[in-house]
């Protein structure tokens, strides 16, 4: 059976869809001229067999009230199993409506109005915006960049102290931005001293499938019984196959008392009920998606690579943090000599670019900024050029 080549350089204009990278330009950024590499979906089509699996279940014309579908976890279980070598329980996995919203339910289930919880800077901003509005409290431990990898590393020393009287522990694992790819030593780590402490672990891990050879994605889970027995860990399969739209999320406890309390909070308000779209996407993806996605993670691999070497040849001054996972590029602008406002002026109403402004994620993200490289070469190319002929005219 022949193997279907996608096309990844193929121009999908995704204006007048109601997409949230140009529906909000004018909002966010005061114009709509913009060329948008900012929030993290890819510009390439949802693949054939999701968009497939959708037809066929509209073709019966009754959108009734709808069972689980009977292969939603074990598609969850082999995926996982084939793919990132961790072997989960069925009975461990329940349906979640988004990873945010996730990580809200779970502050608002085991933790009380003022309770820590500890992330790690810079990060994915709602996972201290989300603990923020829920009245608790954020500790924020600081990555530093590794001068020889160009890689964010942990202070295992100031983390133990960071983790002092803290209720959960918000991991992104990979980490964003960045794209880091945590080791298993590093998860260990993580594990005892969260053991030490008491502290539970939320680790997202919605970017795992988006791990670039030769890194390997670890589940933290996975790593240590003590790690498998106070950790919640997140996933779906949205960022992988770019179907955000359609929130397909899960929930994996191993923790028999933890699971029950977590999926308690859930059942109270039918929290855990997908919509009959939701499950039907996840096992769609799982069942009918490894070549689709090797050949996306190829794709992206090659796109980090080349705007990797175009600013090396061309704007030697922003150096990106090249991603062990994921599609998303931190670029460090410290070396074009700018304040962080006037970084912000030079992208946005001199090269007219949208990307992701670094202090989002957190104060250590001061003259970065994070670029969407899930997109066709040719679009990567002319925002590069625009940025070039914004340095070379400031």
């Amino acid at each position: 059976m022949a193997t279907n080549q996608y096309n990844f350089d193929e121009i999908i204009d995704r204006r007048n869809s109601d997409c949230l990278k140009y529906g909000v330009l004018q909002d966010r950024w005061g114009r709509t001229d913009l060329l948008p590499l900012w929030v993290a979906d890819m510009d390439f089509r949802t693949p054939d067999f999701i968009i497939e699996a959708l037809r066929n279940r509209l073709q019966h014309e009754v959108l009734g009230y709808t069972a689980a579908h009977p292969q939603w976890r074990p598609a969850i279980v082999q995926w996982l199993s084939e793919q990132q070598g961790w072997q989960v329980e069925p009975h461990h996995i329940t349906f979640i409506p988004g990873i945010v919203r996730g990580i809200a339910f779970v502050l608002q289930a085991f933790t009380q109005p003022g309770d820590k919880v500890l992330v790690m800077n810079p990060v994915y901003h709602p996972f201290f915006l989300v603990t923020e509005h829920n009245g608790r409290e954020v500790v924020r431990h600081r990555l530093s960049i590794n001068e020889q990898t160009q890689q964010y590393d942990i202070d295992f020393e100031q983390l133990d102290k960071d983790l002092e009287d803290v209720k959960f522990f918000v991991l992104s694992n990979p980490h964003n931005p960045g794209g880091r790819v945590w080791r298993p030593e590093e998860l260990q780590q993580i594990a005892l001293l969260a053991e030490k402490h008491g502290t539970l672990v939320i680790s997202d891990e919605i970017h795992a499938d988006l791990t670039l050879a030769p890194h390997r994605h670890t589940p933290y889970a996975s790593v240590s019984e003590i790690a498998r027995q106070h950790s919640i860990t997140f996933g779906s399969p949205s960022k992988a196959f770019n179907c955000p739209g359609i929130v397909s999320s899960y929930s994996i406890v191993a923790n028999g008392a933890i699971r029950r309390k977590f999926n308690s909070y859930l059942a109270a308000s039918e929290l855990d009920e997908g919509n009959m779209f939701a499950q039907l996407v996840t096992v769609a993806a799982y069942t009918h998606g490894a070549e689709w996605l090797k050949q996306a993670k190829s794709y992206i691999a090659d796109n980090i690579k080349y705007v990797s070497e175009w600013l090396a040849a061309n704007l030697p001054q922003i150096k990106p943090i090249r991603p062990e996972a994921s599609y998303l590029i931190y670029l460090d602008c410290h070396g074009l000599g700018l304040t962080h406002e006037e970084v912000l002026d030079l992208f946005i109403d001199k090269a007219h670019l949208a990307l992701d402004d670094g202090r989002k994620f957190g104060s250590e993200g001061d003259q970065f900024m994070r670029l969407n490289a899930a997109t066709p070469r040719a679009i990567l190319t002319q925002a590069l050029t625009q940025l070039k002929d914004a340095v070379d005219n400031k």
